[in-house]
């Protein structure tokens, strides 16, 4: 047998649509939560209407923002999609309209990236491609959908792909001096936690964050890999529910630790997800169609191209010289999950045609987290120094140049100069080439 025909009969082999049923149902059910518990939160409002200024990803500029009211009407639509996800109700259709939102919503502003807003997208734009309504589902209660018992095995391997990749991503980031020889930033965050019962005193002994920091870099290599194997799957999920739900409380970093305990269910076998259907809503009734499906030469290609673009595109950081978590670059999308703790100052000033300087009071245009992110990510201080020169060119000052003086702290480390004050960065150009204009750092 061929590499290609060995391929082939990975990604089509037969397997109970089960575990694929769970996955939709929870992930949609989380996606709903999440939406109501944005929505209620007012974050609708503080993190997209009342900023004066949204921070575009790199090639994403053309993400125009949204009158007030459309804001409602995307979260509405999100909210009413990812019901549609979990029931199976109109599914393809529900998952189109989730991925656009959703996706769309996250492009608006930079300011707010947490990976795992990249990861609801890229699965939920995988999920538009899956058959995941074919059982227990609305549409195939209602004959809109055939019934099917079994699927390709590419359908779930594709999921469980992804949830692999993010941790392995996030264990091979913590592979650095400053996580395990300096257990940095957990030695400053674990100890401010003094005032909890209990492990408030353990937080505080020298020891413990370099214990959480070996713990979580082994975790994170290793964890996905005991989840494949049967023997070992019950304990690695219990020590997913345990990581998960400890960074949870201690961190409170959203709904990210719920999504992956429900996630990573998925790497349970078909008979575990069928007894927990069939207790649940009863034996599937229906006869089932011809459920063999042929290897199809594109959908081949596509996950092989998807597959190698995950595995490489964390990488881009090697591209640039120096310490990426110093830089940036390169440093989005890559799985790097709460790995360094850094602030930052940046005092602008806008120049005349006569040479004189207007300093800018930066809370006049930004919101405290637009200010928190623009101080330490160079890309956000391009489009705040040009944001600036078109406001005070609006306001009849003829300008020559906005320049930043920006000190930054890194793990504990001493403020240093970040980027060269000479630079007038509204001239400056976002691009894939090295911004020369960031200051190397020096530990």
């Amino acid at each position: 047998m061929g590499i290609k025909e060995r391929w082939n009969s990975i990604l089509f082999k037969p397997v109970s649509i089960a575990p694929l049923v769970t996955f939709r149902m929870l992930f949609g059910a989380i996606m709903f939560i999440s939406i109501v518990r944005f929505w209620s939160n007012g974050w609708i409002e503080s993190q997209f209407i009342e900023p004066l200024i949204h921070f575009k990803y790199f090639g994403f500029y053309w993400v125009a923002d949204l009158p007030d009211t459309a804001y409602y009407v995307m979260f509405g639509i999100m909210a009413i999609s990812s019901l549609g996800i979990a029931f199976g109700a109109l599914y393809r259709i529900s998952a189109v309209l989730f991925f656009l939102s959703f996706t769309y919503i996250e492009l608006i502003d930079v300011t707010y990236y947490l990976n795992h807003y990249y990861f609801v997208s890229l699965v939920s734009l995988i999920m538009v491609f899956l058959p995941a309504n074919a059982s227990r589902s609305v549409d195939q209660r209602f004959g809109a959908i055939k019934s099917r018992s079994t699927v390709s095995a590419w359908t779930i391997d594709i999921l469980k792909f992804q949830l692999v990749l993010v941790y392995v991503f996030a264990g091979i980031a913590k592979l650095n001096t400053d996580w395990l020889i300096h257990a940095l930033p957990l030695a400053i965050w674990l100890p401010a936690q003094d005032q909890l019962p209990i492990l408030g005193t353990i937080f505080k002994w020298e020891a413990t964050p370099y214990v959480f920091s070996w713990a979580g870099a082994l975790y994170d290599l290793f964890v996905p890999f005991f989840l494949l194997v049967a023997r070992t799957r019950a304990l690695a999920y219990a020590a997913v529910i345990a990581f998960h739900l400890m960074t949870w409380w201690l961190f409170q970093i959203g709904m990210f630790p719920f999504i992956m305990i429900g996630a990573t269910l998925v790497f349970f076998s078909a008979a575990f997800h069928e007894n927990w259907q069939q207790r649940l809503f009863g034996a599937q009734a229906q006869s089932f169609g011809n459920t063999h499906v042929p290897a199809n030469q594109l959908v081949s290609l596509s996950i092989a191209l998807l597959v190698v673009f995950q595995l490489a595109f964390p990488f881009r950081h090697l591209a640039y010289d120096g310490n990426p978590f110093w830089h940036e670059q390169g440093y989005r999308f890559g799985w790097r999950v709460m790995l360094m703790e850094k602030a930052g100052y940046a005092q602008f000033s806008v120049e005349n045609e006569k040479g004189n300087r207007i300093e800018v009071q930066n809370s006049d245009f930004l919101t405290h987290a637009q200010e928190k992110m623009m101080s330490t990510q160079p890309d956000l201080m391009i489009q705040y120094a040009q944001f600036l020169k078109a406001h005070y060119e609006k306001a009849g000052v003829v300008t020559s140049g906005v320049y930043a003086n920006v000190h930054v702290t890194f793990n504990g480390r001493g403020s240093r100069p970040y980027v060269d004050s000479s630079v007038n960065l509204a001239d400056q150009v976002d691009s894939w080439r090295p911004k020369t204009w960031i200051l190397p750092f020096e530990s």
